[in-house]
C-alpha cells in the first residue's frame, strides 16, 4: 500500500515539525490567471486560502492545481505544499493551518482511520472514508478517477513473449514456467502481508525467493524496461510506466486497496467558502491515471516545474486562462 509503506514513518517527523513551527513556510501564489471554465464571476473574490500536499512529485503537481484553481476564481492563495510525510499535510487540514489538499482514500481508512481491510469498491471506499472524518472536522468532496496504488509492470517485449495481462496470469505463468516470473520489488513491499507475501497468497503464485530482487523504486522500472526483472513492483500513476512504455497487470482479484485522489477540506473552511466545491469538482472528474501519468512524467523524467505543468494542465484543459 502505497502510503502506508513509503510515508506513514516520516509523517511522523513532518507532524512534529508542524507542532513545533506551526507550519510557518510557505509563500503567495501569484498565477495571473483568470477564470476559464471554472471559477467564473470569481466566487471565491476575498478569500484567504491555504493549500498543502505532500512532498511527492504527484501531489506537489496536485496542489498546485489546486491552488492555480483557487487564484483563477479569486482567492488569495496560500502555498504550503511539500510536506514530508502523510500525517503532516493531514494534520495541517484538520487543524485548520491548511484549508484543502488533494488526498488518498487508502490513505485515509488504513493510515488515519485505522482499518486494515480496504473496501473493493472505490466509491464506498470514498463514502466510508468521508462518512469517518466528519467527526475529524474534515469533508472530502467527491472523488478522481486517479488511483494510485501498487501494481505489477512488464516492458513490451516480454508482455509479447508470455502473454500476460492480469496478476491472474502471473500467478499461472509462475506455475507453468517458474523461471519466467522474476521480480523487483522495494524491500518492505517483499515483506508485508499487504504487499507481495499478501498477494502471492490471494493470487496463489508460486515465486521461490532466488526470484525475487530487492532495490530502490527508481531503480526496479529501470530494470523492467531493460527486462533484467520480468516483472517490477509499480505505482499506478507513475510517469516512468508511459515514459518507459512498459505493462501493467490488472489486478484482477482487487488485492491493493484503492488510493482515489479526492479534495479533503477542512470543514469550517468549507462552510466559510463552500464556492470551493464548484470550483473543484470539474477538475477532479477529469484526472484519471493517464492524466496523472502524464503530468507525473513531464516532473519526473523532463524536469519541469510541478507548478508549471499542474498550470499548463489546467490552461491546455480550459480550465484556466492566462
Amino acid at each position: 500500500m502505497r502510503i502506508t509503506l513509503r510515508t506513514a514513518a516520516v509523517g511522523v517527523v513532518g507532524s512534529a515539525l508542524l507542532v513545533s513551527c506551526g507550519l510557518t513556510s510557505g509563500s503567495p501564489m501569484v498565477d495571473d490567471v483568470e477564470p476559464g471554465s471554472i471559477g467564473k464571476g470569481k466566487p471565491l473574490d476575498g478569500a484567504d486560502l491555504t493549500v498543502t500536499s505532500k512532498e511527492f512529485t504527484e501531489q506537489l503537481v496536485l496542489g498546485a492545481i489546486m491552488g492555480i484553481a483557487f487564484e483563477a476564481a479569486g482567492a488569495d492563495v496560500l502555498d504550503r505544499t511539500g510536506i514530508q510525510g502523510s500525517i503532516g499535510a493531514r494534520e495541517a487540514v484538520k487543524s485548520g493551518d491548511a484549508d484543502a489538499m488533494y488526498e488518498y482514500t487508502g490513505t485515509a481508512w488504513i493510515t488515519y482511520q485505522g482499518n486494515s481491510d480496504p473496501i473493493d469498491d472505490p466509491q464506498k471506499q470514498w463514502a466510508a472514508v468521508r462518512d469517518a472524518d466528519k467527526k475529524n472536522g474534515i469533508t472530502w468532496l467527491p472523488p478522481a478517477a486517479l488511483n494510485n496504488t501498487y501494481a505489477l509492470a512488464i516492458n513490451q517485449k516480454n508482455e509479447a513473449k508470455y502473454k500476460t495481462k492480469t496478476l491472474s496470469d502471473v500467478a499461472a505463468l509462475s506455475k507453468s514456467d517458474p523461471k519466467a516470473v522474476t521480480l523487483c520489488v522495494e524491500s518492505e513491499f517483499s515483506s508485508r502481508e499487504d504487499g507481495l507475501p499478501g498477494m502471492q497468497k490471494m493470487y496463489g503464485m508460486k515465486i521461490p525467493n532466488s526470484n525475487i530482487t530487492k532495490m530502490d523504486t527508481g531503480i526496479i522500472y529501470t530494470q523492467v524496461s531493460k527486462g533484467t526483472c520480468s516483472f517490477g513492483e509499480v505505482f499506478t500513476t507513475d510517469g516512468r510506466i508511459k515514459a518507459m512504455n512498459l505493462a501493467v497487470m490488472k489486478d484482477d482479484k482487487h488485492f491493493f486497496p484503492n488510493y482515489n485522489a479526492a479534495p479533503e477540506i477542512n470543514s469550517k473552511a468549507l462552510k466559510e467558502h463552500p464556492e470551493m466545491a464548484e470550483v473543484l469538482d470539474p477538475i477532479t472528474k477529469k484526472l484519471n491515471n493517464t492524466v496523472a501519468q502524464e503530468l507525473n512524467s513531464k516532473v519526473d523524467v523532463e524536469g519541469q516545474d510541478p507548478h508549471e505543468v499542474a498550470k499548463d494542465w489546467l490552461i491546455k484543459e480550459g480550465f484556466v486562462k492566462e
